[in-house]
């Protein structure tokens, strides 16, 4: 029972973020499908929301996936584009509080955001939504943060789909950079949980997909980081009972490549702090951010 109960943890930790008070969810911002119709394979199931033990309403079953676009006001607009990848570990998408909710805080900043919407791997229907393939999955995480073995994760069910979603988010948003105003030599994404390794996969593959900078939020390890990696702001927490070495291990990568990158590891949040206010210094990791964006010049 324990170690169920640790994998039903597992996979609705990267979910406890939720908007802050001040954020409104206003209206929704553009939909645009990543692909035409047909092109992706069917999951053989509908996409379904559910609500989970923490409240927050997930995604899953995702086989059309999308981008959502939210614009800054016009006078704040500055050129800056980024995509949010929500965690989910690839069977759910936690896509308000892990995806919209930061697009919008974004959006307030100037960013023009867009939330990703990627595709999952088949989930049941029943109350933990746990793939077989998943539950074995989260062991080695489980296995993996106790022992450091292996030195990263394998690949993950349902991250190639993923990735190529993202690749081909990238694309799109950079084909039309000038309908929106974006510079299209200053395109992000922040990733958060498995949104981060879809991140990292992007940053260290292609250079047509390579995003020009990345926030990997609660991420994980993904080698070889090329010398060309783009800039990239690490974020966890040491209670990371998931995830605990891997903020320094992607730091340590990146610089071992001779990549910039910057490191943030918060004495407590846990896997999934995002924008809730607890009382901790992790509360403050967007702030950070917005720091980093603007020492880089992505933002005034």
């Amino acid at each position: 029972m324990r170690l169920r109960a640790m994998l039903i943890g597992a996979v609705t930790a990267a979910y406890l973020s939720a908007a802050a008070g001040a954020l409104t969810v206003g209206e929704r911002g553009l939909v645009i499908p990543l692909y035409r119709p047909g092109e992706t394979a069917p999951l053989g199931v509908p996409e379904t929301s559910d609500t989970v033990e923490t409240g927050e309403t997930l995604i899953f079953n995702v086989s059309d996936p999308t981008l959502e676009l939210f614009r800054p006001p016009a006078d704040m607009a500055n050129g800056t584009a980024v995509i949010v990848a929500p965690g989910g570990g690839f069977v759910g998408l936690d896509y308000e509080a892990g995806g919209a909710a930061v697009a919008r805080r974004l959006a307030r900043r100037g960013v023009t955001a867009f939330v990703l919407k990627y595709r999952t791997i088949r989930s049941p229907a029943t109350a933990m939504h746990m793939p077989e393939v998943h539950m074995r999955e989260m062991e080695t995480v489980i296995a993996r943060a106790r022992t450091g073995v292996p030195h990263e994760m394998p690949r993950f069910a349902g991250e190639a789909n993923a990735v190529a979603d993202g690749a081909r988010a990238m694309a799109i948003v950079r084909s039309r950079a000038a309908e929106w105003g974006i510079d299209p030599r200053r395109v992000g994404m922040i990733g958060f949980s498995s949104g981060a390794y879809l991140a990292v996969d992007l940053a260290i593959g292609d250079k047509a997909s390579r995003p020009d900078f990345v926030a990997l939020i609660y991420g994980g390890l993904r080698t070889p980081v090329p010398p060309c990696a783009p800039p990239a702001f690490i974020a966890g927490a040491g209670d990371d009972e998931y995830q605990t070495n891997d903020p320094l291990l992607l730091f340590s990568a990146w610089r071992a490549a001779g990549a910039y990158a910057e490191v943030h590891v918060y004495e407590r949040g846990g896997h999934g702090f995002g924008l809730t206010p607890r009382g901790m210094s992790s509360d403050h990791w967007f702030d950070e951010l917005i720091w980093w964006l603007r020492s880089r010049r992505l933002m005034n």
